[in-house]
């Protein structure tokens, strides 16, 4: 599981949990270097050399050049946030050495065993909500981390006809995937929306005539008690803005579907939505707070049609406490990004533009929600 670092969010002023390793490597400098400059933006300036301090979403990390090696750590309010910490330095240790060799964490959270972000889930019931969408309500225990942090989650197909083997964790904090014959298909998706009480939640699956894509598949397929796997949460939550522009294409209806119930009363919201035909139109939350425009390609190939660069060109956008939230295919994502960036001149906190999926791509690799 890649995890993405963002800005700290207000929660986590007060950290609780703890973790900490000290790595000796003649590169060990130039590598958490190298860390600290890629995520400057998320930098605490100390005044104190050889001394790095960062907060990003999930937690903060603290690193410091003693006793000839580096000092590493990190922090955060609960055990999903400790573990998302210590794979983002594993992760980077790994790409910048080939190997976490060493990398040994000491303190709060478990380093072995099942992930503490992981749940299995069943399938409940599967709707059809239209022609290109699928919801599939899966059943599970102790939902209630998956209620904040993120709206994004990584659902963990096994293979057809053998038990599931799902991932645990190692000691350098890192997933140990099963493979071979054991490999799982790994998919993002949205959780459209939650229960935490009654244990449910909703995914909505949009479905590829004539493409094979497996998670889609699997919800055409879906039959009561079947059983897949769950990590997370991750990605972005609901902005916190007051004037909101959401666009996407069918990719992202579940997700703004769940930003336009989640906004909150005073906030405002305008949303640009692509879908094929009228028959692939979802119910949305509505009020007067909320305008939702549909955008139809009406055959053309999704990823194509441009709908949404154009309809963002035409758009008036002078409101000063504008946020623009996106979610689409790659080369739509590149134009609505340099459109919000270069011609409106959005300041990078004020707009996510993510691509959601990359026409001829398949795989958590390429961002997608199928």
């Amino acid at each position: 599981m890649a995890v993405s670092p963002q800005p700290l969010s207000k929660g986590l002023a007060m950290v609780q949990l703890n973790a900490q390793t000290h790595i000796r490597h003649d590169a060990i400098r130039a590598v958490m270097d190298r860390l600290r400059a890629e995520h400057s933006e998320y930098e605490i300036d100390t005044g104190i050399n050889d001394r790095w301090d960062l907060r990003m979403h999930y937690g903060s990390l603290h690193a410091a050049f003693e006793d000839g090696g580096m000092s590493i750590r990190v922090a955060a309010q609960d055990e999903t946030g400790l573990s998302y910490m210590k794979m983002i330095v594993a992760g980077h240790i790994a790409g910048q050495l080939g190997t976490t060799g060493g990398l040994r964490w000491q303190g709060d959270g478990n380093d072995a065993g099942t992930p503490v972000f992981f749940r299995e889930i069943a399938v409940q019931s599967s709707t059809r909500l239209s022609p290109r969408m699928q919801r599939v309500r899966f059943s599970g225990h102790d939902l209630g981390r998956f209620a904040h942090g993120g709206l994004h989650v990584r659902l963990l197909l096994p293979p057809a006809g053998r038990q599931p083997v799902w991932p645990s964790m190692g000691a350098d904090g890192m997933i140990v995937w099963p493979s071979g014959e054991d490999a799982l298909t790994v998919r993002v998706y949205t959780i459209r929306a939650l229960n935490v009480a009654d244990g449910w939640l909703d995914i909505d699956f949009v479905l590829h005539p004539g493409t094979e894509t497996p998670a889609a598949a699997f919800a055409q397929g879906a039959r009561a008690g079947d059983v897949i796997g769950m990590i997370g949460p991750g990605g972005g939550g609901v902005p916190e803005a007051q004037n909101l522009l959401l666009v996407g294409d069918d990719t992202a209806l579940p997700a703004i579907g769940r930003i336009l119930e989640e906004l909150p009363p005073a906030a405002c919201a305008e949303a640009l939505i692509e879908v094929d035909g009228p028959e692939d139109r979802i119910a949305l939350t509505r009020g007067d707070n909320i305008a939702v425009r549909w955008l139809y390609r009406h055959g053309r190939e999704a990823g194509r049609a441009g709908l949404l660069p154009a309809a963002l060109g035409e758009r008036d956008h002078s409101a000063d406490d504008l946020f623009v939230w996106a979610g689409c295919e790659f080369a739509d994502f590149r134009e609505i990004r340099r459109i919000v960036r270069k011609e409106w001149g959005l300041p990078r906190d004020r707009h996510l533009v993510t691509a959601y999926w990359r026409r001829g791509a398949q795989g958590e690799d390429e961002g997608g929600e199928e």
